[in-house]
């Protein structure tokens, strides 16, 4: 029946995925079990089956028996989702300094000792920092999450079969390669602004040999403004961290996507609308390269398209989170219809 599956869905999305099947099996040959020596011999009524579950006890209760209660920083329900969302935070962050590396030795080979050294700082600021950070959102998650539980609890101590949630519709899951890629996209790019901004800007090539590069940032400014972009993508990865947790769109995961991509667009807005955080000689340095000849139609193109390309990145990026709200939005919908 219905009501069966939907109280193991809520027993066993409690536990690590490694338990899961396992303990579904044996909880739906429990229940069984308990139903036959009812003696319905078959027959099974949704008065029998409320009785049965609650017998058995409230969900997370019964969770809390096959896994342990213990106290955690991170809970076993989260635990799964930690150290695969811990993985990808490191290799990304790894990869972005490997290359790093591999860029300034090509670039530059004489320098080989101080791209190493180079390597080394930014594998011990970075690593750490991805572990931190990736340990800090999932403790804030569980603790958020056990207090809320507790004001559930608090607000209604008698459970009844009727208050398990509904078994997600495929409908409205969320996809796990989705929230994977998109955690993989931020990572990189909190790795690549923290460890290779440097590298961002014109690459400037002299007698075919690597001569400097003509950047797009401030770098006297770009420090302040580094730590709003850490915030703007790291919420981010808080956001596709609760999406794999759930598992399912549902309107508390809309209502904090449209909330954290409002604080996205806004931390964006206010970072290229501010003319200190872009080079200011940025033209100027072009033709001083001899990239671009000053007051040419090149120079007026290039001119056009530097001015003009805070504007349309700001556009774009608003276009992927509103399509991200909309998505979730239909998702839900979707599913509601098809219960």
């Amino acid at each position: 029946m219905e009501l069966i599956e939907r109280y193991i869905y809520a027993v066993t999305h409690r536990l690590p995925q490694s338990q899961r099947e396992d303990i579904a099996k044996e909880l739906r040959g429990l229940i069984e079990d308990m139903l036959e020596e009812r003696g319905q011999e078959g027959h099974v009524t949704e008065k029998q089956v409320e009785e049965v579950l609650l017998e058995l006890g409230e969900p997370r209760k019964l969770a809390e028996k096959y896994r342990g209660t213990k106290r955690y920083l991170i809970g076993p329900e989260l635990f799964d989702h930690y150290l695969m969302v811990l993985k990808i935070a490191l290799i990304s962050a790894g990869v972005v300094i490997g290359a790093t590396f591999i860029i300034q030795v090509t670039l530059d080979p004489p320098s080989i000792l101080d791209s190493f050294i180079s390597l080394i700082i930014s594998t011990v600021n970075g690593l750490p920092m991805a572990f931190g950070w990736t340990t800090l959102v999932f403790a804030v998650i569980q603790f958020v999450g056990t207090k809320q539980l507790n004001v559930n609890l608090q607000e209604k101590k008698s459970w009844k079969p009727s208050d398990l949630p509904v078994v997600p519709d495929p409908k409205g899951r969320v996809k796990r390669g989705d929230a994977i890629a998109g955690i993989v996209f931020y990572t990189i790019f909190i790795a690549i602004f923290g460890f290779s901004n440097e590298y961002f800007g014109v690459w400037f090539f002299e007698d075919g040999k690597f001569h400097h590069v003509i950047p797009f940032f401030n770098e006297d400014s770009y420090g302040y403004y580094f730590l709003f972009i850490v915030l703007m993508f790291g919420f981010g990865i808080i956001k596709e961290c609760l999406k794999l947790i759930y598992g399912r769109w549902t309107m508390k995961i809309v209502l904090f996507t449209t909330i954290v991509n409002i604080i996205s667009c806004i931390g964006l807005l206010f970072i290229i609308a501010e003319p200190a955080i872009w080079n200011p000689n940025f033209m100027n340095q072009l033709v001083e390269s001899g990239l671009v000849v000053a007051q040419s139609e090149a120079y007026d193109v290039i001119s056009f398209i530097w001015e003009k390309s805070t504007f349309w990145l700001f556009i774009l990026w608003v276009f992927g989170l509103v399509w991200d709200i909309v998505d979730g939005y239909i998702r839900v919908r979707r599913s509601k219809r098809s219960e």
